[in-house]
């Protein structure tokens, strides 16, 4: 069994000049708290978390919709492979002491996210949940990957 199984999808993605409101509203209508940040070609350049766009928002002094994702995103991205192992996703994420990946497939674009409560249901031989299963978002903009 690979991370490809146990993932969330479709990836859910946002680009450097999306306002942080864009992106919150995408992680409340997906029920996410990470969204991938991509380029034109669909290339993941970074990944924004609910708790970058809270503390952006508090540090800045500003509203939401004045930011932009590139304020906020991180640009060191960890991330795994679909058809990578468990194991050795459950090893990075414990290594860099982080609890969700970008999962992208061999062209370096994103196609799920992995949690660490994904792993966790996992392991305890819980099936996976899946959190979005509706129409895709932001499609005039490629909204997924």
């Amino acid at each position: 069994m690979s991370i490809g199984d146990i993932m969330n999808c479709p990836a859910i993605v946002c680009r450097p000049g999306d306002t942080l409101e864009d992106a919150a509203r995408l992680m409340w209508e997906c029920d996410y708290g990470v969204i991938p940040v991509v380029d034109n070609d669909n290339r993941i350049v970074g990944i924004v978390t609910d708790r970058d766009i809270t503390m952006s928002a508090y540090t800045k002094g500003r509203s939401l919709n004045w930011l932009r994702v590139a304020q906020a995103m991180t640009v060191e991205v960890y991330s795994c492979r679909e058809d990578d192992s468990i194991k050795s996703v459950e090893r990075l994420m414990r290594d860099r002491q982080v609890r969700r990946l970008p999962v992208l497939d061999k062209k370096g674009r994103p196609v799920g996210v992995v949690s660490l409560g994904d792993v966790a249901r996992f392991g305890a031989g819980q099936a996976p949940v899946k959190t979005y299963e509706g129409e895709p978002m932001e499609q005039d903009r490629g909204g997924h990957a």
